[in-house]
This record gives C-alpha cells, structure tokens and sequence, in this order.
C-alpha cells in the first residue's frame, strides 16, 4: 500500500510539473482516486517541502510555485535502477537489488523525478524482460548478481564460457522464460548471447567501455530470438487448410513461419482452402501443433505425419464411433 502510495505521489509531481494547474477532479481521473484522496496527498506533499499549492474558488485548483521542479535528495542510482525495475521483484532479488529497492522507496517522498528519469533510461538499455510466450520460475545463476554489476557499470569482464575464455563489454541483461541471458560485445569484435547459467567464471576488470548509442537491447533480443527460431524449424509440412484453419495456424505453430507460409500460398479453391508449405521443428512437434486443428486441415506430406494423423483419427473413431465405453454392459 505504501509503496502504491508512492508512486502515486512521483505521477501528481510529474502531472503538475507539466500542467500551469490541475483542479481536483482532473487529477482524481487521471490518479484514479477520490478528490478527498487527491486533496490528501496534496497536503503530504506540502508538508514533504514540495511547494504544492491550492487556488480556492470554483476556477481553483493544485499547481507548483515558484517554477519548482524537483531536485534528487539522498537517492542512489542503484536506488533509482531498482525503482524503474520494481515491477519485476523477482528479478531485483535476483540482481542483488532487493535492499536497494526497500531503500528508495522510503526515500520516495523526497523529490526525486528527474534522478528516476535518468536512472530509467539508463535500466531500459540495459535489463529487458520478454514476458510473452513460455513462462517458468526464474532460476537464479550464482554469478548473476557480479554479471549485473558490470552491465549497471558499463565494466569490461573476462568470463570463462564454455571452456573458453572471453573479454566481454556486456550490454545488458534480458529475462525470458526463467532463464537469464546476456548480451555483450565479444572480443570487441560482434555482439552475441549468452546463458549467465553457463558461466562457468566471471571476473570484473576495472576498465570501463564506452556504450554504442545505437545498440538498442529490445530490438537486438528480439532480431536474435526471431534467428534461434528459424535455426530450428528444420523440417517442412504440406498443409490444406480450411479458412478457419489459416486464421488459426500462427496461434499453434511458429507465428512468423505460419504468416510467411500463408502469405506464399497459392490461390484458395472453391472452398476456401488453400494449400502452404510450413516450417517446422520436427514431425513429432508439428503433430501435437497442427492436431489442435481438427478436421479444419489435412496433411499431405511428408508420408510419415499423414500415416500419424490417419492412427489418430483411426484411435478417435473407435473411442466415440459407438456408445460411451460401458454403456452396454449396463444395459
């Protein structure tokens, strides 16, 4: 509740930074709280020392005096990193970063808006959560918490991966399906992925790296993770699908494999169906995906997956081509 508390008195500075004044009702809806709650955290501010104040009369309202914009008080950048973050408390924990968001949100009452912007542009280069698709409890490598403090750093590692030793600028931390990875210049030379688990040593340098401005985190995970799905649809699926079938083909399979078959496919017959080649993993995977389908597709190739999908429409007519099993034995 507190800490809820808190952040809605971070936005009532930020909308009143960039408003001349706010009534009581404007920033009720956009706080989504009561006008009561509303003049409440007004006064908490004031008695805080940030200069809020209240125009009486019907035309009144909330706005700050004397051209105030907040200043950071006491507020560590680790504090800072950890509050951007504190939607994800499983992964402060994991970072080391835990105490320190304990500590900035006591510390949130204080003016501290510009620090947080620049403390949350700086977290977003660097740590990424790829929260869609496959989801497992994180696991937490012992050397993530020295990993995350070179990424925070901007600090040059040698890691030894693999059997291998590297001199690593890493870049930044990304969180996906309970495994953490890290994306970092190699040898100077390409940026790559790594999983922190297979890290079998990491060693800070005290050399710093300047960062490539250009290096976006979001955009480079998802070129690498649209790359390790292709890698691995090693296969090819014949297909016609019914209309229904196409529309829902990418929510089953590969989505980017699935459009791009369809996008190639040929013109659709009287029917509607039409006929695609798709990418898959393997027959057995391709299987368990497209027997979702139904009756709204059907396999012409290879061989082998149709002769699977005949067992099992066989098996199925004899489980519900008659009466339920025991039926007649009650009879």
């Amino acid at each position: 509740m507190a800490t809820m508390r808190a952040a809605r008195l971070i936005k009532m500075v930020l909308l009143l930074q960039s408003r001349p004044s706010m009534t009581a009702a404007e920033l009720a809806r956009e706080l989504e709280v009561s006008e009561r709650t509303v003049t409440r955290d007004a006064l908490a501010l004031s008695e805080a020392g940030v200069p809020v104040y209240a125009d009486r009369g019907r035309a009144g309202g909330y706005r700050l005096v004397g051209g105030y914009r907040t200043r950071l008080t006491g507020l560590a950048r680790s504090e800072a990193e950890a509050l951007f973050l504190s939607g994800v408390p499983g992964a402060l924990r994991e970072m080391g970063l835990e105490d320190a968001a304990s500590a900035a949100r006591l510390k949130v009452s204080a003016a501290l808006i510009p620090a947080l912007r620049d403390a949350s542009r700086s977290a977003a280069q660097r740590f990424h959560l790829d929260a869609p698709g496959w989801y497992q409890e994180p696991q937490t490598p012992d050397l993530l918490p020295v990993v995350a403090e070179a990424v925070w750093d901007d600090l040059v590692v040698t890691a030894r991966y693999r059997d291998a030793e590297r001199r690593l600028e890493p870049y930044g931390l990304v969180l996906k399906a309970g495994v953490w990875y890290l994306c970092a210049l190699a040898d100077g030379t390409s940026f790559r992925v790594y999983r922190i688990d297979r890290f079998t040593a990491v060693s800070l340098t005290a050399e710093r790296f300047e960062r490539d401005a250009s290096f976006d985190l979001p955009a480079f995970w998802e070129e690498r993770a649209a790359q390790f799905a292709r890698s691995i649809l090693r296969a090819e699926v014949v297909l016609r699908l019914s209309p229904e079938a196409a529309r829902r083909l990418p929510h089953v399979t590969d989505r980017a494999a699935a459009e791009e078959a369809l996008a190639a496919a040929g013109p659709a017959d009287d029917r509607g169906w039409r006929t695609i080649t798709l990418p898959v993993e393997s027959e057995v995977v391709a299987f368990a995906q497209l027997l979702s389908l139904g009756p709204e597709s059907e396999v012409l190739g290879p061989e082998g997956l149709r002769e699977r999908f005949a067992e099992a429409a066989a098996g199925m007519h004899a489980l519900y081509g008659g009466p339920p099993a025991g039926t007649a034995a009650q009879r």
